[in-house]
């Protein structure tokens, strides 16, 4: 083991202002502490979120930026006190890398939702350093933040599990909607909701894809598995779907209307909001006062759920459907993903890329 006082740097690729075009950028690494995990970065994915960050869309960026929150490494180092992992292994690291491990949250194995997380990237550590993504070589991450990558899943499909996969795993987790026989929605077929269908379908769910045009039929039905596509324009097809899913998992990260899916939910039925939107969304109280429906929203999961998602994915050998891109594509993956240009993921080769472009 080395020094762990040893001053570590490494090259990522960063956003330097809202233009969001991102280029190399080397930068000091915190030194690797007794709780500390130092990963060789091997893949990381790119999300609808990082796209928002880089181009300032939720107007709380600050550069320079690395983004990246579905790191996927190999473990280089380890820590004194670090008993869960050793050097080797291949490990995962999602959008959290800390937390105030004292609050109800924390206690309770839901440490996405402490009010003093810290960002795996566009924040600061408690020592006031900035906190850096996993489109860079190397990271340094606390062992509580670190996932075991199941033997046998390969870096690159376990990439966007750690925020697309729990993402959908977590709220069905949640609210009590594993146990087969369930009718779920699926709105928008993207990154998450692609992982939507297959998470669904394993579990036994009958699940319609609900989306705003009909171009994804095809994909839907005949190479996701899903049983039923529904447009949201089409209003004869949307009234007959009325009263019919027990859930919905609205992925789209844009704003849309929100009474149409609404009306689709039985008694008591979810309307899960997992996209990050940054304009208010409307609604009216009857839609869900008659039929005593909830809308609610989830985020990520917690680093339990995200293991046992990962176990999950493993077992029933559900993958994502990817495009694997270089780092010197980046800013092009970021303009394609932008018109949705993606089946279903962008999933960068760190490892095998020039990280000095």
């Amino acid at each position: 083991m080395s020094d762990l006082e040893t001053v570590k740097s490494t090259t990522g690729w960063a956003a330097r202002d809202s233009s969001g075009i991102l280029s190399p950028y080397n930068y000091p690494l915190r030194n690797t502490g007794h709780d500390d995990v130092y990963l060789k970065i091997i893949c990381c994915g790119i999300c609808h979120s990082d796209l928002h960050q880089v181009k300032n869309e939720l107007g709380q960026s600050n550069y320079p930026m690395v983004p990246g929150h579905e790191v996927v490494g190999e473990v280089a180092e380890v820590g004194s006190n670090v008993t869960k992992f050793k050097v080797g292994d291949i490990v995962g690291a999602g959008a959290i890398v800390g937390c105030c491990r004292n609050c109800r949250p924390c206690n309770t194995n839901n440490e996405q939702y402490c009010n003093k997380k810290i960002w795996s990237y566009n924040d600061k550590y408690t020592d006031g350093n900035p906190t850096h993504g996993g489109f860079a070589a190397a990271m340094v991450v606390d062992q509580k933040f670190v996932v075991k990558i199941p033997d046998g899943l390969a870096p690159e499909q376990a990439a966007p599990l750690l925020c697309a996969g729990v993402t959908v795993y977590s709220p069905l987790n949640h609210f009590g909607l594993k146990q087969s026989g369930l009718r779920g929605g699926i709105l928008g077929l993207g990154g998450v909701g692609h992982m939507g269908v297959k998470m669904a379908k394993t579990f036994g769910h009958h699940v319609t894809v609900i989306s705003s045009s009909d171009k994804k039929r095809v994909e839907a039905l005949e190479h996701l598995g899903a049983d039923e596509y529904l447009v949201s324009s089409d209003t004869e097809g949307m009234q007959r779907a009325a009263d019919s899913l027990d859930y919905i998992i609205d992925t789209v990260p844009v704003f849309h209307p929100l009474e149409p899916y609404l009306s689709l939910l039985k008694l008591d039925g979810k309307l899960i909001l997992t996209g990050v939107i940054n304009t208010p969304l409307q609604f009216v109280s009857p839609l869900l006062m008659i039929g005593r429906k909830a809308i609610t929203g989830s985020f990520i999961g917690s680093m339990k759920e995200t293991q046992e998602m990962l176990e999950f994915c493993k077992e029933k050998e559900l993958t994502s459907t990817i495009e694997v891109v270089k780092l010197d594509y980046i800013n092009k993956a970021f303009e394609r993903l932008e018109k949705n240009d993606v089946r279903y993921r962008f999933v960068v080769d760190v490892a095998g890329s020039n990280i000095d472009g």
